[in-house]
């Protein structure tokens, strides 16, 4: 089974059968912080995460929505014509704001007329009634994509990474969301320290037994300024730690991939950090290359050859502790 010219469930198919035509994304700031930041749950953030808060491509918090959301189309509309648009809140957490403040800027979001999709990126330790209450008000008015950073599965991996929440409350959150008919995106990480392709195969597994709808798939990216770049540095002296290769990334993620239902959306396979923070992997900077080499790998493995999930019949080998 293909959709368009990929052989996965691509976002990009998916925008296209539900609105039409090409959607983009506009990376907005709503100014907030991080409960694992601000001393709530932490101090620092995860150990991966830059000080934009995974916002780094966002628009500057000290604009207003309305005109984030006028010069992100700009900058897009130079290389190409546009109409329709998804309004993603990327930076820090999302929902960690008072509920009348999170009214008001999600509303100037979702009230654009050129927006088709309100996409939120926040912690599922931060969804309290209140928040959801509103996001299924918002969610009448267009669809509502709440995006969850899970990374992994793995408790100890959990604990390394600095996340602050058990994944009982991951379950919890997407349980919730879904009763309020939510589409919910999970991201997860590849190549986090110390785990094995196993491991990252069982979170992949996890997760398709869990009422989703959309994943992010993304190698570990090492950034200046994080404490994973001091950890990096003090590990890879003693060749303790290193990061995922590109050809073994292509076959780690196909094989993740493979453990997947075609219902359930792929929007992310590979990924790019800012590159003047970028330290590690050097190849991640050339996405599109990274892409490329993807696709022609998953086309040429006969596994993608009639049968989408040539994986899944395996699924509990990954599952055995």
């Amino acid at each position: 089974m293909r959709w368009g010219d990929k052989p996965y469930h691509a976002l990009d198919f998916e925008m296209k059968r539900r609105f039409g035509e090409k959607v983009y994304r506009l990376a907005l700031n709503g100014g907030m912080t991080c409960p694992n930041r601000d001393g709530t749950v932490g101090r620092g953030g995860c150990i991966f995460c830059s000080a934009g808060g995974s916002g780094d491509f966002a628009a500057p918090a000290s604009l207003s929505i309305p005109e984030q959301l006028r010069q992100q189309k700009a900058g897009i509309r130079q290389k190409r014509p546009v109409r329709k648009f998804i309004a993603y809140f990327q930076a820090y957490t999302n929902t960690y704001a008072p509920v009348e403040y999170l009214e008001r800027i999600f509303t100037e979001a979702i009230l654009d007329p050129e927006v088709v999709v309100l996409s939120i990126a926040t912690r599922p330790d931060c969804l309290g009634d209140d928040v959801l209450a509103l996001l299924a008000r918002l969610n009448r008015i267009k669809p509502v994509w709440v995006e969850l950073g899970l990374q992994t599965i793995h408790e100890d991996t959990a604990r390394f990474i600095r996340r602050g929440y058990p994944l009982s409350c991951f379950d919890r959150a997407v349980h919730a969301l879904r009763r309020c008919g939510i589409e919910v995106i999970v991201h997860v990480i590849l190549g986090l320290p110390h785990e094995t392709a196993k491991q990252m195969l069982q979170t992949c597994i996890y997760l398709n037994h869990m009422d989703i709808q959309g994943i992010k798939l993304q190698m570990l990216h090492i950034l200046k300024g994080t404490d994973l770049a001091l950890y990096y540095e003090q590990q890879a002296a003693r060749d303790a730690f290193s990061v995922l290769g590109r050809d073994a990334y292509i076959d780690l993620v196909i094989r993740c991939v493979e453990q997947l239902s075609p219902d359930i959306v792929i929007h992310r396979l590979t990924g790019d950090g800012p590159a003047e923070l970028l330290i590690a992997p050097a190849w991640s900077a050339h996405k599109r290359t990274v892409l490329n080499q993807l696709h022609a790998e998953l086309k040429r493995r006969d596994a993608w050859q009639g049968k989408y999930f040539a994986g899944v019949s395996h699924a509990d080998d990954y599952m055995q502790s």
